[in-house]
């Protein structure tokens, strides 16, 4: 899936064609592209041994070229191809002009890959044969490079995503611009069999290669663990999704968001998920550091001999363009030949604060996009948005001195499947989601759910704030202090008018039938339970739900109930009352003799009413005939 600002379409590849939908009204199908198998390739694909179902053509990426044109890949029946797509007069058309896709998107429909286009130039890390086992990092185009086909370069990796930095803008040494790996692979370091961790590998974007060792291979790809600690510290976290949150002044402030799970399986309780954030000087410091080297033992030690000039693995900067090195294709024998044996470097790349950012259990974290939003005091602040395994959208904040916290959660799909796709659209400020089978829009300024000042305010919403003209939470995107209050800080409700507290709803319940006492705040804030103002506990006759309170009530559970939101902010205790209930306990006699009082009423008020109906009747019949004899 891709969204194209530049004429308000969101393209969405799918099996055995491309469909584009309106950035405004994602449920307007504008044009659609259809590319199927032929019947010979799908023949050929199923006499290999492949499941008739995965011998179509499922488009796997679409990516916009330098000229305004769409590259598509798709499968093809286990025989990767790719087209050029145009989009003329509101619709899109593909050219017609077939090239291999082999490297540039897996053979198989659901293998994960990832690929970067800068301008006109590709670059894929996917599976490169039938079988999907060989996996490469490569640049396609007029300077094609790849990976070395070495268990210390990649070792049964999963590929993750391709991120470009720029570092060429602000660079103080002329440095050039890096792109960065994420996958996960089998630690080669690791003394235990199939420790699977994280990895982060780089290399130079003006990289050429070697003249003779490394001929069109990278000559700049170093990679590195990262590390996301939390769970079970002696199973590492794996990466599922990054995302770059580039500085425009300084690229070594640029930070990578990236969603870990743990190595539990999603339906195990100890099942957890995290965020960390990586900053790119602390990374490019790991890049500058010392490499391990494998013995004849085959255990991986801290490398400490004579480390050819320069640092194997560097870009081009002008201290190397001042000695002569102007390309890669100057670098030493020597120098290339360390960087071929010694890909791993020995520190790790660590989490800014040394911790993640936020940790949940239950559904796995499976994409992540992060927004910038400036609040009405002029700081900005980050928003994380993070898809999961089961369709959900979860929306995050975290504040200086404090731990990431969920601020609101929306189910995407009306089936739970993976959230595939995210991505926010500059233009409409919409968010856009794919899963195996839906697409989806999300406003991410609607402010509509807080119906309070009161939850508006505590519920701590970058987007958001109380207009005091307008009486309504609305978005402060584009607006100014004037009329509206805003309190992201500590979430203090002290500015807001005092409201008044309904009176509390009358619950009539029968002892020993359990009943629910419904309790839904508008805020994504924990909840307590008070029974005549002491905290309510969890225990043989209350259960604390999501939803409510579930009451089994004996005589002594007659009382006022409380369910309120707690906020605590800088040691700040901020309380809310949701919803009140006056219970009145009763036993199954009286509950009877009620149900045959409330009946017999019942039946004395329609006896009533008929016997008034006849009276009726009757007047009016008298009537017309006393009107018949006058006449």
């Amino acid at each position: 899936m891709m969204i194209r600002d530049d004429f308000g379409q969101l393209v969405v590849g799918a099996r055995a064609k491309v469909v584009t939908l309106s950035l405004d009204d994602i449920s307007k199908k504008t044009s659609e592209a259809n590319w199927t198998v032929s019947p010979a390739d799908k023949a050929l694909c199923i006499m290999k041994g492949k499941d008739t179902e995965e011998c179509d053509n499922f488009i796997r990426t679409l990516h916009t070229i330098g000229d305004g044109k769409m590259l598509v890949c798709g499968t093809n029946a286990f025989n990767p191809s790719c087209d050029n797509m145009n989009f003329t007069n509101g619709k899109i058309s593909l050219e017609g002009k077939i090239e291999v896709g082999r490297g540039k998107v897996p053979f198989e429909p659901y293998q994960r890959f990832a690929s970067l286009m800068d301008g006109n130039t590709l670059y894929s890390a996917a599976s490169s044969n039938f079988l999907g086992t060989e996996l490469v990092f490569q640049r396609h185009g007029l300077n094609p490079l790849k990976t070395e086909m070495k268990r210390s370069w990649f070792n049964e990796p999963t590929m993750i995503s391709i991120s470009l930095v720029e570092v060429s803008k602000n660079s103080k040494d002329g440095e050039d611009d890096n792109l960065f790996l994420f996958f996960t692979e089998n630690a080669v370091e690791e003394r235990r069999d199939n420790i699977q961790v994280s990895r982060i590998a780089r290399v130079c974007k003006s990289d050429l290669g070697g003249k003779r060792t490394l001929q069109k291979k990278w000559t700049s790809f170093m990679k590195a663990r990262l590390d996301c600690p939390f769970g079970d510290v002696g199973s590492p976290s794996l990466i599922q999704d990054v995302f770059l949150l580039q500085d425009q002044n300084d690229w070594t402030d640029s930070i990578f968001y990236a969603v870990f799970t743990s190595n539990w399986d999603s339906s195990s309780a100890c099942s957890q998920s995290a965020v960390c954030a990586y900053k790119l000087s602390d990374i490019s410091q790991v890049f500058s550091g010392r490499f391990l080297t494998e013995r004849d033992t085959g255990s991986w030690e801290t490398y400490t001999g004579v480390k050819p000039y320069p640092h194997p693995g560097s870009c081009i900067t002008d201290e190397l363009r001042a000695s002569g090195v102007m390309t890669s294709l100057n670098f030493t024998d020597q120098t290339l030949l360390f960087a071929k044996n010694h890909p791993l470097m020995e520190g790790a790349v660590t989490p800014i604060t040394g911790r993640p950012l936020l940790v949940r259990a239950g559904p796995r974290f499976s994409k992540i996009v992060v927004d910038q939003v400036t609040t009405l005091d002029g700081r900005r602040h980050q928003v994380l948005f993070i898809g999961t395994d089961f369709g959900w959208l979860q929306k995050a904040v975290k504040f200086d001195g404090e731990d990431g916290r969920v601020i609101e959660e929306l189910q995407l799909f009306q089936t739970p499947q993976p959230v595939n796709f995210l991505q926010l659209s500059s233009k409409t400020g919409q968010l856009y989601s794919s899963g195996s089978n839906s697409v989806v829009q999300v406003n991410v300024r609607d402010c509509s759910r807080y119906t309070s000042c009161d939850d508006c305010l505590i519920a701590r919403d970058p987007y958001c704030g109380w207009d005091q003209v307008r009486d309504q939470c609305s978005s402060v995107v584009g607006a100014s202090l004037g009329s509206m209050i805003q309190s992201w800080s500590d979430g203090d409700i002290r500015m807001c008018p005092i409201s008044e507290l309904k009176n509390p709803a009358i619950a009539h319940l029968t002892i020993g039938v359990a009943q629910l006492l419904q309790c839904s705040p508008e805020t994504n804030l924990p909840i307590i339970w008070r029974f005549s103002g002491n905290i309510l506990l969890p225990g043989a006759r209350h259960t604390v739900l999501d939803q409510g309170l579930i009451i089994r009530p004996s005589y002594s559970d007659s009382g006022l109930y409380t369910c309120e939101t707690v906020e605590i902010v800088k040691s700040k205790v901020h309380r809310k009352i949701v919803v009140q209930y006056m219970v009145q306990v009763q036993d199954v006699n009286t509950v009877v003799r009620n149900l045959r009082t409330a009946v017999i009423t019942l039946a004395v008020i329609a006896s009533l009413l008929l016997f008034l109906s006849v009276i009726r009747h009757l007047k009016a019949k008298e009537q017309n005939h006393t009107d018949c004899g006058t006449v």
